[in-house]
């Protein structure tokens, strides 16, 4: 009898907290706590900021341990072409929610024009495909509520426009732009293929031995609260990376990074703040990052 109760209550539980899951899932545009210095797939002229070619690959987790949290693999890539002051490369997105499956791939090519010494303004435009499924009927196939699974496949296209210095940047994108009405049960059940649309910006004020860098990410999707994302990174002899965020869906972090001229391994442990979080569950959001460069390398990359 006791072991019956568990269950049960561990069963219960659990939908609860797939609840709670699906309820914050819509409240927000797709985001990740190291933007600040990893931005090519929210914005691919970010590419134009770094003189190196650059390899990145970023992990998220939600809910660790919980069967169906929200897992998001992204991977890019960027070659610079100096000779048209230009870059071109590849994102990846791969993003999974329970039995919902978002695949998404992207080639790129941004410009930048010199505006004077100092400043530059680049253009950059994104297209490729993305897949997206939804598997109702692994929920019970012998009810028909769930018999009929969800299968969309369309193109994409997608721009960004970013003003940049050697201090600071400043840009607003739509990487995802929808190009077709998709079946009702997909946009009546996700907001994976809604267009979204990012503003996000940073400064970084340095002396010899540290470095503060600001950042902010404004993200909106339609039929959706605008989500505001505060990050401040503090760099010690450019080396170690420290910085906290601060997400409006009720969301903190905090971020550690390792930099060297080639290399990057970021780290951030994010937990929600607010009233609506399920207690006794581990709620916190494990993401990790690692980038290289190749090519001219001479200084260490904050920016």
């Amino acid at each position: 009898m006791d072991r019956y109760f568990k269950n049960a209550r561990s069963l219960t539980l659990s939908l609860l907290l797939l609840l709670t899951i699906t309820s914050n899932a819509q409240q927000q545009a797709f985001s990740y706590n190291q933007y600040a210095d990893n931005l090519i797939t929210l914005n691919p002229t970010y590419s134009l900021l770094d003189n190196s070619g650059s390899v990145s690959l970023l992990g998220r987790k939600q809910f660790v341990g919980i069967t169906g949290a929200p897992t998001t693999l992204l991977f890019n890539a960027s070659l610079p072409l100096e000779s048209i002051n230009a870059t071109a490369g590849i994102f990846v997105v791969n993003d999974q929610f329970a039995i919902e499956h978002l695949t998404e791939i992207n080639a790129f090519f941004a410009k930048a024009i010199q505006l004077n010494a100092n400043s530059k303004l680049a253009v950059s435009l994104n297209a490729g495909i993305k897949n997206y499924r939804a598997d109702y009927s692994s929920l019970d196939s012998t009810d028909p509520t769930f018999g009929a699974d969800v299968r969309e496949t369309q193109p994409n296209i997608g721009f960004g426009i970013m003003l940049f210095t050697d201090r600071y940047y400043v840009g607003i994108s739509v990487p995802q732009l929808t190009l077709q009405t998709l079946g009702a049960a997909s946009a009546q059940n996700t907001s994976y293929l809604q267009n979204h649309y990012y503003v996000a910006g940073a400064y970084l004020f340095k002396s010899e031995d540290i470095g503060i860098k600001p950042a902010t990410l404004i993200s909106y999707t339609k039929d959706l609260p605008v989500n505001f994302n505060f990050s401040t990174t503090i760099y010690l002899k450019d080396l170690l990376g420290i910085g906290a965020n601060y997400n409006t869906n009720g969301q903190f972090a905090g971020i550690i990074s390792v930099n060297t001229k080639k290399f990057k391994i970021g780290y951030s442990y994010e937990f929600g703040t607010s009233s609506g979080n399920l207690q006794g569950f581990n709620n916190a959001t494990n993401e990790v990052s690692l980038s290289y460069r190749f090519g001219n390398t001479a200084n260490t990359k904050l920016l």
